[in-house]
C-alpha cells in the first residue's frame, strides 16, 4: 500500500486534518483479559493482509510479533498459527535459540516468515562479523532484515556520532557487501531516541537504509520534526514499523474499576466496530499507509489472538475518531510519550532526559522487564537522570502526550535508582 494506488486512503487529505494516523513492541498488547471480537478458533489461519516494505521488495504483514521472552516457542507457534508473518527478535532477547529450534523442527517455516533480528555495532565494520554470528546463533543462512539496534543511543555516542555512522563511506560499502553476500536482505536501525527525526532524515538523504524501525505515535502533529522526517523516509523508499506505541498503568487496571469497557464506551468508533481500546491503537497506527507493520510484544494467545483479530478486520479510522481515541488515552495517563522529541526537558530548563526515564520506568512497570529496565537507567550519566529543580508543570505541558512527570519520576526513583 505505501506506493500503491489502489485502495489507498487519501494521505494528504488526511496529514492536513491536524492529526497523522501513523504507526515492538511491546507497548500495544492488552492484558490476558481481553475484550472485544478477537476471534475465538485458534486453528491455522491464512496470513493477514500484508503491506509492501518500502523498496526492498519484501510484504510483511500488518502485525508483527515482538520480542516474546516468555514461553518463546508457545508464542511462535501460536503467532503463526493466527497469520502473523513478521518477526523480531534481537541478541540481546536471549530469543534466538527459539526461533533456531523452530526452524530446526519445522524448516518450512523459514521461507514463510519475514525474520528481523538487531545487534550493536561500535563501528560499522562490527556489522560484518555480528551478521555471521547472528546466522550461526539462528542457524539459517539468511536473515530478511539486519537492524543496528537502538541506533542514536549513549552507547553509540549520542545522535551526532549516530548520525555520522550511517552516513559515512564505510557503513555504506558494509551495507553493500552484507546485501550482496545474501546474509541479509534489508539493511536497517530501530530507533526511540528524542531526537531520532535527525536519524530518519540522515537515512532519507543518504540512500543506504532500507527500514526503519521507530517509536510512534499514530497522533503526530503533522508538522512536528519526526512527522516531516518520516515523510521524507516513505517519499525515498524506505521501509518503516512502528513500536513502542502507547503505555499505561492504569490502561485497563482492574483495580481502578472496568477501564477498558469504559474507553470503548466513549469512544464511539470503538462501540461501532466492536474494537477494544488496544485494536482502536492498532487500526489508528495502520490507517496511515506510511506505515507497513506494527511491532508489538505479545507475551500470550489472548494478546496475540485480539491483535491478529484487529489486524485481519481493518478498516481506515477518520481523523475524528483517532484524536478521540487520543484524548481518551491522554485523559488515563500514559507513562511513555512515543512522539518525544526533547521539548519536555528544554521547557523544564534540565538536562535530564526526562522522556528516556519515564520510557525506562514504563519497561519496569508496563512491560515486565526489570531488568533492563534497570541496566539502561544505570548506563546513563548522573547529569541525565537528576531531574532536581526541574519544572515538572512545564513539562507536561509542553510534552505531546502530557506525561505527569510529578507523578512518575518519583517512581523511577523508587524502581530503578
Amino acid at each position: 500500500m505505501s506506493h500503491d494506488e489502489t485502495n489507498r486512503t487519501d494521505r494528504r487529505t488526511f496529514l492536513r486534518a491536524g492529526a497523522v494516523a501513523t504507526a515492538s513492541a511491546v507497548s500495544l498488547a492488552p492484558g490476558a483479559n481481553a475484550q472485544g471480537s478477537a476471534g475465538k478458533s485458534d486453528g491455522p489461519a491464512a496470513a493477514l493482509p500484508r503491506r509492501k516494505l518500502g523498496k526492498t521488495g519484501i510484504e510483511v504483514t500488518l502485525l508483527e510479533q515482538g520480542a516474546a521472552r516468555r514461553d518463546t516457542d508457545r508464542v511462535l507457534r501460536f503467532a503463526f498459527a493466527r497469520g502473523i508473518r513478521l518477526f523480531d527478535t534481537a541478541k540481546v532477547y536471549g530469543t534466538e535459540p527459539s526461533f533456531k529450534k523452530w526452524f530446526a523442527q519445522d524448516p518450512s517455516i523459514r521461507k514463510q516468515i519475514v525474520l528481523v533480528t538487531k545487534d550493536m555495532p561500535r563501528q560499522p565494520s562490527d556489522l560484518l562479523k555480528m551478521v555471521d554470528q547472528r546466522l550461526a546463533t539462528l542457524e539459517t543462512d539468511y536473515i530478511d532484515l539486519f537492524f543496528i539496534h537502538g541506533l542514536g543511543d549513549d552507547n553509540y555516542g549520542g545522535i551526532e556520532k549516530s548520525v555520522q555512522f550511517i552516513k559515512s563511506p564505510e557503513f555504506r560499502k558494509v551495507a553493500d557487501t552484507i546485501r550482496n553476500s545474501g546474509k541479509a536482505k534489508g539493511i536497517g536501525f530501530s530507533a526511540h531516541h528524542p531526537q531520532r527525526a535527525q536519524l530518519l532524515q540522515a537515512a532519507a538523504e543518504d540512500g543506504v537504509i532500507d527500514v526503519i524501525m521507530l517509536q510512534y505515535r499514530p497522533w503526530l502533529d503533522k508538522d512536528s520534526p519526526l512527522n516531516r522526517a518520516i515523510d521524507m523516509a516513505w517519499n525515498k523508499g524506505i521501509g518503516l514499523i512502528s513500536m513502542k506505541q502507547i503505555a499505561s498503568r492504569v490502561f485497563g487496571d482492574k483495580p481502578k474499576g472496568d477501564i477498558l469497557k469504559e474507553v470503548a464506551e466513549r469512544v464511539k468508533v470503538l462501540k461501532e466496530r466492536k474494537l477494544t481500546p488496544y485494536q482502536g491503537l492498532l487500526t489508528a497506527i495502520w490507517t496511515d499507509e506510511r506505515i507497513s507493520a506494527c511491532c508489538v510484544s505479545m507475551g500470550n494467545t489472548d494478546q496475540i489472538r485480539e491483535n491478529s483479530d484487529a489486524a485481519r478486520r481493518f478498516e481506515p479510522l477518520k481523523t475524528a475518531d483517532i484524536l478521540d481515541l487520543r484524548d481518551e488515552v491522554r485523559r488515563r495517563g500514559p507513562t511513555l510519550c512515543a512522539d518525544c522529541d526533547g521539548r519536555c526537558s528544554l521547557a523544564a530548563g534540565t538536562r535530564a532526559e526526562l522522556g528516556n526515564l519515564t520510557r525506562f520506568l514504563t519497561y519496569y512497570t508496563s512491560h515486565g522487564d526489570r531488568a533492563e529496565a534497570r541496566r539502561l537507567y544505570a548506563e546513563m550519566s548522573a547529569e541525565a537522570r537528576d531531574w532536581a529543580g526541574a519544572d515538572l508543570e512545564a513539562a507536561r505541558s509542553a510534552c505531546p502526550d502530557r506525561l505527569d512527570f510529578a507523578k512518575l519520576l518519583p517512581q523511577v526513583d523508587e524502581y530503578l535508582a
